[in-house]
């Protein structure tokens, strides 16, 4: 039985996966990379155990920040979302990452967040006014484990104003009145668009049914994203917990700043990849604890190789049968994704543990 972060996940039948997908305006870096390879991780283990998987990996082409890098293009939201969408898929492919098995997209559910908008005010936890439909927010920061000062600097991060009218500061839109020159679409309230929480929830809910076995993200998104993700469908659905645990992946840092665009110091995969194997990034992604922040550094990298190559030659030597040895990876691997040390026993036997752990961790050889 997987474990993650204290939380035994049993399962009858198959489990449900909902991944935190891309908002496709610009090229992979680590930091997503990471996301999405530990999410292939815990689907390979969870395989291993001889348990299906049904994963629904997002994708979030209906945003601002897409529209904006779309205009400075000079193309079309939508045709300039499929372009990065095709090489975010082509840097997944290189890192050994399985395709989900759905692969929502916002745009196509606008429907849906309609839905969940018209389902939402009908249970009293959400409100209309002036062609916003806004999500009642009391108590979400506190289930968060968030103090008011946290919580609105987070919120402040993605730009979110708490001053435009509505009720309480802590509310969130799940649709709302189109700007000028930005895609949209029909609704009860007016022409609009959707909300950028209402829109995961809105995707998981119609692809996976109203509650999830494990569901997968950056540490940067638990609050405020997941946590309305979350709220919006519990209130809903009447269904609680949302998802019963969650994996927030550690942030990817260079020189103690998170990596990301506004910081302009992203590492690409295309990069990198470019002269180093694939599987030995694969290998630095996930050789630590998954909820680690970390520093990435072209000498670890180096490291990362060597011990990969490590790994080939123990695979190779060593008991053809070791059971024991054999047992010990998958219990690592099943003990919160515990993947330094499943290597480590792996790589101290030999043979078979260590064909194992290359074959789960998708590491080939």
């Amino acid at each position: 039985m997987l474990n993650i972060a204290g939380t035994p996940l049993p399962v009858v039948g198959r489990a449900r996966m909902y991944v935190c997908g891309i908002t496709p305006y610009d090229t992979t870096h680590l930091g997503h990379a990471a996301t999405f390879v530990w999410a292939d991780v815990a689907a390979r283990v969870l395989r291993h155990v001889g348990v299906d998987v049904d994963v629904c990996r997002n994708v979030t082409d209906v945003d601002d920040v897409l529209d904006a890098a779309a205009a400075r293009a000079g193309a079309r939201y939508d045709s300039f979302a499929a372009v990065q969408q095709f090489r975010f898929e082509r840097d997944m492919a290189a890192l050994g990452v399985r395709r989900p098995t759905y692969e929502p997209r916002a745009h196509v559910h606008v429907a849906q967040v309609v839905e969940l908008a018209e389902a939402l005010l009908e249970r009293g936890a959400a409100y209309h006014r002036d062609g916003t439909v806004w999500f009642r927010g009391a108590g979400v920061r506190e289930r968060a484990g968030l103090a008011a000062d946290e919580a609105a600097a987070l919120a402040d991060e993605f730009g979110d104003r708490r001053d435009d009218g509505r009720d309480d500061p802590a509310d969130v839109v799940i649709w709302r009145v189109a700007g000028h020159g930005e895609p949209a679409w029909p609704s009860p309230w007016g022409e609009g668009r959707p909300g950028w929480h209402a829109e995961c929830a809105a995707m998981s809910l119609t692809t996976l049914g109203p509650a999830l076995d494990l569901h997968v993200g950056g540490a940067d998104l638990r609050y405020p994203h997941h946590a309305y993700e979350a709220a919006m469908a519990e209130a809903v659905t009447g269904v609680t917990p949302f998802a019963r645990a969650w994996l927030h992946v550690g942030t990817v840092r260079i020189d103690g700043r998170k990596m990301a665009k506004s910081a302009g110091n992203l590492v690409l995969v295309s990069d990198v990849l470019a002269d180093r194997p694939a599987a030995a990034l694969r290998l630095l992604l996930v050789d630590r604890p998954w909820a680690q922040t970390w520093d990435y550094r072209d000498e670890d990298l180096r490291a990362a190789e060597t011990r990969l190559e490590a790994l080939y030659a123990a695979a190779s030597h060593g008991v053809t049968e070791n059971p024991v040895a054999s047992a010990e990876v998958t219990a690592a691997l099943l003990d919160d994704l515990d993947v330094p040390r499943a290597l480590a026993v792996a790589q101290e036997a030999g043979g078979t543990a260590a064909r194992q752990v290359l074959s789960v961790l998708g590491l080939g050889g």
